[in-house]
């Protein structure tokens, strides 16, 4: 069984926005951090944004800090991911996680974003 599944990738001009989804299993969603990385070509993943709960204060990394925003609807076992003024250096594949302690977590399967006029 699949347990996260992204969507809402795509091609976006330099500036625009895109609004990433990962829909989640009860089972993995409860209690989890829920996190947000991606991947470019030819480098390491690397860490964008997570959040614990709803009313919690997420994380970012600093590249990303200001102009994305994290959230998550545990009615929905779905977290967001809003990607505003992106860059060309934005692009890659972002992949939605859930963390619950070492040795136990889930990945999803990613989505690319692409950033280019």
């Amino acid at each position: 069984q699949v347990q996260l599944v992204e969507s809402g990738g795509g091609l976006v001009q330099p500036g625009g926005s895109l609004r990433l989804s990962c829909a989640a299993t009860r089972t993995t969603f409860d209690g989890a951090l829920m996190g947000w990385y991606r991947q470019a070509p030819g480098k390491r993943r690397e860490f964008v944004a997570s959040i614990y709960r709803p009313d919690s204060t997420p994380d970012y990394a600093e590249s990303v800090r200001g102009r994305f925003t994290i959230s998550r609807d545990n009615a929905r076992n779905t977290v967001y991911l809003q990607m505003n003024s992106l860059k060309p250096e934005d692009t890659a594949v972002y992949y939605c996680n859930a963390y619950r302690g070492a040795g136990n977590e889930d990945w999803g399967q990613g989505t690319q974003v692409t950033v280019s006029s």
